[in-house]
């Protein structure tokens, strides 16, 4: 053995003695972390929102992250499944309803599907409904999921590609039935017993329900709208009995149906014919929003080319509902393709883009931007308030 290789053994050597004599001592044990529960609200603020998540990049794992927009930091979390659409949100805040996905083996085998219920506190699940495997996977839209007026029973849009809806008593936490709703797609609640869904013929079905939940009367609309020359798109939002969508050429259709068969009301343009021809329109995930004192429509906007009302935009348009006149342009930091609005007296407005994890915070009524709250979904979409 050379000097060089005896040198590079020593330490080696010393290290074995030294273990041997016991001079080696284990570390001391870590003390362990405290363990701490806190508690939410009974009663959300209004200026915390639920933004959701379908997780693209991990379908398997999908989420549901509170946010405290005054404060800007996350306050909860709920794991929802695969292909998560949103939660629903009762008017009262009792409880969460999340309609979930979960394979026996992770990302293959046995489907099952339920609706979990999770208290608000908490944010701890208290029950389970179980549902037909049929519920959409798709990009959530506003209309897969949603609340009767009353809060009583809760409708899931399914897609096999057979179409249908999923009714769950929430009242005796049972599945109460599946509607036939073929040629006719998603959910819009128009009253505590009543919706309708969107036709491919540009019509509508009325759906009538009894205390049960079961349908006791379907009717099918003649056509509303031109389906081959400006179709509607699905984004909806509600205000009082009216339904607002908007076409691909950014025309505005207010929407009732209150038993005497749907109807359009005075239809009028986001744009005039000047930014009509600069291609001007609305387009995204969640594209609408609507503040219920003001009786504002808020619309993401952007330029492109006809059927780009799936792309988000740089900018906000707001109009008075009561003339379909614009009031603001309001710029946003960053693109967006899911907006919503507090509805509270001094309104926020929220904007998140579906490739980004980050939602922006605005002044609703200004347009200030306030500030942007990062780490959050990694793909956003819904935006659903208290």
């Amino acid at each position: 053995m050379n000097a060089r290789s005896s040198q590079a053994l020593l330490p080696v050597g010393l290290l074995l003695l030294a273990a041997a004599a016991g001079a080696v001592a284990a570390p001391a044990p870590l003390a362990a972390d405290p363990i701490a529960a806190a508690e939410l609200p009974a009663k959300l603020p209004p200026h915390w929102l639920w933004v959701n998540d379908m997780s693209f990049v991990r379908m398997a794992d999908g989420r549901s992250y509170l946010v405290d927009a005054d404060e800007g930091r996350m306050r909860g979390m709920l794991n929802t499944g695969y292909s998560f659409t949103s939660v629903a949100l009762p008017r009262d805040g009792s409880m969460i309803y999340s309609p979930e996905t979960y394979f026996s083996r992770g990302v293959r085998g046995q489907r099952v599907d339920v609706v979990t219920l999770y208290d608000p506190v908490h944010l701890q699940p208290v029950g389970e409904i179980r549902i037909p495997s049929k519920r959409v996977s798709a990009i959530p839209m506003p209309g897969e999921i949603m609340l009767t007026d009353d809060d009583r029973f809760l409708l899931i849009y399914n897609y096999t590609p057979a179409q249908s809806t999923t009714v769950v008593d929430t009242k005796s936490r049972k599945f109460v039935g599946e509607i036939d709703t073929a040629g006719c797609a998603l959910a819009y609640p128009t009253g505590p017993r009543s919706f309708f869904s969107i036709c491919g013929d540009a019509g509508l079905l009325s759906v009538k329900l009894d205390d049960r939940g079961r349908a006791i009367a379907k009717s099918h609309s003649k056509p509303l709208f031109d389906a081959q020359k400006d179709p509607l798109t699905e984004k909806g939002v509600r205000l009082g009995k009216t339904w607002y969508f908007v076409s691909y050429d950014a025309e505005v259709y207010p929407i009732t149906d209150e038993g005497a068969g749907p109807a359009v009301g005075t239809r009028w343009s986001l744009v005039t014919d000047a930014e009509r021809q600069e291609g001007w329109r609305s387009g995204g995930v969640q594209h609408f929003a609507v503040h219920g004192l003001t009786h504002r429509l808020y619309a993401i906007m952007h330029q492109g080319p006809r059927a780009t009302h799936k792309e988000g935009g740089n900018e906000v348009w707001v109009f008075d509902l009561a003339t379909g006149k614009r009031l603001q342009k309001l710029p946003l930091k960053n693109i967006a393709t899911s907006i919503q609005v507090s509805q509270d007296a001094h309104p926020l407005l929220y904007s998140a883009f579906i490739g980004s994890s980050t939602l922006d915070v605005y002044d609703a009524m200004t347009g200030a931007y306030l500030r942007s709250i990062g780490d959050l979904a990694s793909t956003p979409t819904l935006l659903v308030t208290p």
